[in-house]
């Protein structure tokens, strides 16, 4: 039988199509210990480790302590999504005995187990472990004796210390945001606020930055250009179509050839901007005109 918890605890189950048989025994078990279950069913091994993690992370601080079960073919996959949030420590036991040194040594709160490999039998001893095993007590990693003064600071400061890791200095590993960073833009002399790096010519590909409050007034391309915000927001009335986009970061989209376009910039906003054929610019309007008309679009004048 699982032993009582230190405090109240809810268990969070999911599995994909190999792990539900197990998850299902396991869920079993602990509801006829009158352990409280929220068992999310089945669906894809990864929405079940992403979900299952999701929820644990969300619920942290919580009374009662909810920690999670998750369950696939090898229990790796689910445990891998569900590590994927922060101060979510899932791990995969195979053995008791990998149950009381993830509990020891990680203080985990999240137990995967595997559809495959494992008996139910196994399972739910596996689990009765786990869930009896307190953090920093005796574990076969440490030949079944308490750990000294020293190695318990250690455990104890690296719950502080593991959701720092990779915060300072992390790299972004956005490839069009590392080629912006660092990248100098030349001034755009017939827009003001705008400045644009072309990195490759006919067709065009470039960067482009306008400072917030910038306008580009009304004008037309030979060719047909798209574009990606990387930064910032901004607004594009496409007057040839009597449309407007609003587009902040992460959004696309693709202007035809000689559609004539104004644009608002909200906040300090790059793109990545790619025409069809050459960059070229023709004005359908004068600087003054195109913010008079914005500003009565969006309701600033009367």
């Amino acid at each position: 039988m699982a032993a009582e918890p230190t405090r109240p605890i809810k268990i969070i189950a999911g599995a994909d199509d190999f792990g539900t048989p197990i998850k299902d025994a396991l869920v079993a078990h602990l509801r006829s210990v009158n352990i409280e279950v929220e068992d999310l069913g089945t669906t894809s091994y990864y929405s079940a480790g992403a979900e299952v993690g999701r929820r644990v992370s969300q619920s942290l601080s919580s009374s009662p302590e909810v920690r999670g079960l998750v369950a696939c073919g090898t229990g790796a996959g689910v445990s891998i999504f569900a590590n994927k949030f922060p101060g979510v420590y899932a791990a995969n036991c195979l053995t008791p005995s990998d149950a009381i040194n993830t509990r020891s040594i990680n203080n985990s709160n999240v137990l995967a187990v595997s559809g495959k490999y494992t008996s139910p039998e196994t399972a739910i001893e596996i689990l009765n472990t786990w869930l009896k095993t307190p953090f920093k007590s005796a574990c076969p990693a440490n030949d079944g004796k308490p750990w000294p003064q020293e190695i318990e600071s250690f455990l104890d400061n690296s719950l502080v210390e593991m959701p720092e890791i990779g915060k300072e200095g992390a790299v972004d590993t956005c490839a069009v945001c590392c080629l912006v960073k660092n990248r100098e833009l030349n001034p755009i002399d017939i827009i003001p606020g705008g400045s644009m790096k072309i990195v490759r010519e006919s067709p065009t590909s470039a960067f482009v930055r306008f400072k917030a409050g910038s306008v580009e007034p009304a004008h037309h391309h030979t060719f047909g250009h798209d574009l990606v915000v990387i930064e910032g927001k901004k607004s594009v009335w496409n007057l040839t179509k009597k449309e407007r986009y609003d587009l902040t970061v992460g959004d696309y989209l693709f202007t035809p050839a000689r559609d004539v376009h104004r644009v608002k910039y909200y906040e300090d906003t790059e793109f990545f901007i790619k025409w069809d054929g050459h960059w070229d610019m023709f004005f359908d309007e004068d600087l003054e005109t195109a913010k008079n008309a914005i500003d009565k679009e969006l309701g600033l004048t009367n």
